[in-house]
């Protein structure tokens, strides 16, 4: 996507003007479709675990503002509103008892639970459904962490170092699955020096202070390991596709890790109209349609997981807010033997919504803001 500002003509300044190429357009109207129909679906986990615990649903809703279209039903209002960023599922009674005995307040904690959980739960569903149709689509095989040889001139090799035959189990306690995971454990670490575990004849071998850094092999920059190939099956496609599904989740906590401890800061992160950006970058940086249409594919399959572990983490206002309180209410009212007051959760959810949107604002400025400064 590429702002231009026009400058003055015939003395007079001119607007921002937004040059978009066709096929940028097109992957921004998909990166939207792909927003809408990630919404819907963790919307729709809760709408359809909240009537199967037979709780009211007032409103379901995709998207945020203005409506653009409604449908009453028999007791639930269905409603696409303006903004495609945002949606709800309104239960009745979800902060306050109404009166009404299918109210979401008056609901048994596991029924609660459930209804909590069901957006994530399906967010992460459809982010393996979506891995999995690329992994059977295309992968011929896999490259698994076991070493079938070493480059000549690697150091450290032998009994006290890496030997054909190995298997890399892990790298400063980062598990590894597959040959991907081993640039991911490297790039934690700042100098190349890591305590590595190595499966070796069935016993686990420590190598402690063990330097892997990526030196010239024949012209070529690598780490000089050659590690074993393996064909895919249905098993071993099914295998990869929940292995992509999890390593997507071990991701996220590494973003989240690095942002409480200051390693990233706000200008790092990215809401909607940065994703979207991000998106069209993809697609249309990729040698053709089709190897775009995957990447993108791969990176809606990555949001969509991203949505589940986010709207699970424990902060007012998300689902994993309500969670927390739920387990934190039970655990007081058993205590002191007697009903927590429910204003005082409606009072902190209410803050921390306020919270969250002026965040979501100042992310968004700020992905404005590098659209158009770059």
């Amino acid at each position: 996507m590429y702002w231009l500002w026009t400058g003055k003509q015939d003395g007079r300044q001119q607007p921002f003007r937004l040059l978009v190429k066709p096929m940028q357009l097109v992957y921004i109207l998909i990166a939207i479709l792909a927003f809408g129909i990630l919404i819907a679906d963790h919307e729709l986990g809760h709408f359809l675990t909240a009537r199967l615990c037979g709780i009211r649903v007032n409103e379901f809703a995709i998207g945020m503002g203005p409506a653009l279209f409604k449908k009453q039903g028999k007791e639930t209002l269905y409603a696409l509103r303006l903004i495609p960023v945002g949606g709800y599922c309104a239960m009745e009674g979800e902060d306050v008892d109404t009166g009404d005995p299918r109210a979401f307040s008056v609901q048994r904690r596991l029924k609660k639970f459930l209804v909590l959980i069901a957006g994530a739960l399906n967010n992460l569903i459809l982010g393996f459904l979506l891995v999995a149709v690329l992994v059977f689509s295309s992968n011929s095989g896999f490259v698994v962490p076991t070493v079938t040889g070493l480059a000549d001139g690697f150091p450290q090799a032998g009994e006290q170092g890496l030997l054909a035959g190995d298997t890399i189990y892990s790298i400063d306690g980062f598990r590894l699955y597959y040959s991907n995971d081993l640039s991911t454990a490297m790039s934690r670490s700042r100098d190349g020096v890591v305590d590595m575990v190595v499966v070796r004849d069935g016993k686990r071998v420590l190598l402690e202070d063990y330097e892997l850094v990526p030196r010239e092999y024949d012209g070529v920059l690598r780490y000089g390991i050659n590690l074993q190939w393996q064909d895919a099956t249905f098993g071993g496609r099914l295998k990869y596709s929940l292995y992509t599904t999890y390593n997507f989740v071990r991701l996220i906590r590494f973003s989240l890790s690095d942002l409480f401890t200051g390693a990233v800061g706000l200008k790092d992160m990215s809401g909607p109209v940065g994703i979207v950006s991000t998106i069209s970058e993809v697609g249309t940086a990729s040698e053709n349609t089709k190897e775009g249409l995957l990447n993108v594919l791969f990176l809606v399959a990555f949001i969509a997981v991203n949505l589940a572990v986010m709207n699970l983490l424990p902060i007012p206002a998300l689902d994993g807010g309500r969670v927390f309180f739920l387990v934190v209410t039970w655990l007081l009212e058993t205590i002191l033997r007697r009903p927590c007051n429910p204003k005082v959760e409606q009072y902190i959810h209410s803050v921390g919504m306020i919270l969250l949107l002026a965040l979501m604002a100042v992310i968004m400025i700020s992905d404005v803001v590098k659209l158009i400064y770059g």
